[in-house]
C-alpha cells in the first residue's frame, strides 16, 4: 500500500507527533530531555521555525511548530539526526530511535490552534504522570506562564492574553487529536524497565534496592511508575511487595 502524502499547511503551522522505534522510551533520564530541548533550540535560526508548543513524554513528543526557511521534513531531518546520534553515543546503541516517519496535522485556524496547545499541555494529566499541567516539567505551559526561552510565546499573545490562555489551558476538555488513542500508555520491557531503574535509582539489583531507606524507596517507586512500569514489574525487580507499591501510588 503506497505512503500517503503529508499534509501540507497553508498557515506553515504543524502538529508534530515523534515517536520511539516500536514504541521504546526516547527520554530514559532528565539528561535526555534537556538535550532534546537544546537541539531543537540550536535549529531555531538555521531553519527559521517558532516552537508554539511541546511535551516530552517517555516514548513519544508532541510539537507544535511553524515552519520558517525549511519544510517541514528537513526541519526534522536535522533535529532527529542529532538527536539520535547523541543519544546512540551516551547509550553505547546503534541504529534507528525514532519510528521511521513521524506524524504530523496541519493547523489553520486560530481555534484549533488553541486546541492543540491545550492538548498537548494537557497529554501528561490525561496519561496520569502528574496532577496539574504546571507540575510538568518537559512541556512548555511554565514557559507561557513564567519565562519563555524555547518557545514563541509572542506570536500566540497576539490573539489572546495571559489570563485567558492559563484558563483556557487549564480547563476540562475531550480535545482528540492525532487519533489520541493511539498514545495510550504502553508496556516498557523489562529490559527497559531494569534500564529505567538503574537510571533513576542508581540500583543494579533488586538488594540494592532493599538497603534505601523506606522515604526514598517510596519517591523512587512513585518516579518510576510514571515513566511507564507497571506495579508488578516494580515489585517485582526492586523485590518489594506489590501492596506497598500499590499504596505508594495512592498518594
Amino acid at each position: 500500500m503506497p505512503r500517503q502524502a503529508r499534509k501540507k499547511s497553508e498557515s506553515g503551522i504543524y502538529h508534530v507527533m515523534l515517536r520511539g522505534i516500536n514504541k521504546q522510551q526516547i527520554f530514559i533520564d532528565r539528561e535526555d530531555n534537556v538535550k532534546f530541548l537544546q537541539v531543537l533550540t540550536d535549529f531555531k535560526e538555521i531553519s527559521g521555525y517558532k516552537i508554539l508548543a511541546y511535551c516530552l513524554m517517555g516514548n513519544h513528543i508532541h510539537l507544535l511548530i511553524k515552519i520558517g526557511m525549511e519544510p517541514i521534513e528537513q526541519v526534522f531531518k536535522r533535529i532527529c539526526g542529532r538527536y539520535v546520534y547523541w543519544y546512540n553515543v551516551k547509550y553505547q546503541r546503534v541504529g534507528h530511535l525514532f519510528q521511521d516517519r513521524f506524524r504530523s496535522e496541519p493547523v489553520e485556524d486560530e481555534s484549533y490552534l488553541f486546541t492543540v496547545i491545550r492538548y498537548i499541555h494537557q497529554n501528561p494529566v490525561k496519561a496520569g504522570l502528574c496532577e496539574s499541567i504546571e507540575d510538568y516539567e518537559f512541556s512548555s505551559f511554565n514557559e507561557y506562564t513564567l519565562k519563555p526561552f524555547l518557545v514563541d510565546s509572542d506570536f500566540v499573545f497576539q490573539m489572546i492574553s495571559r489570563e485567558e490562555f492559563e484558563r483556557y489551558n487549564k480547563a476540562g476538555n475531550t480535545d482528540k487529536c492525532l487519533e489520541i488513542e493511539e498514545e495510550k500508555k504502553v508496556k516498557v520491557t523489562d529490559e527497559q524497565a531494569i534500564m529505567i531503574i538503574e537510571r533513576y535509582t542508581g540500583c543494579k539489583e533488586a538488594s540494592d534496592f532493599q538497603r534505601l531507606d523506606l522515604k526514598t524507596k517510596d519517591e523512587y517507586i512513585v518516579r518510576l511508575s510514571s515513566h511507564g512500569l507497571s506495579i508488578r514489574q516494580i515489585s517485582r525487580l526492586t523485590g518489594t511487595n506489590k501492596n506497598w507499591v500499590e499504596k505508594c501510588l495512592k498518594f
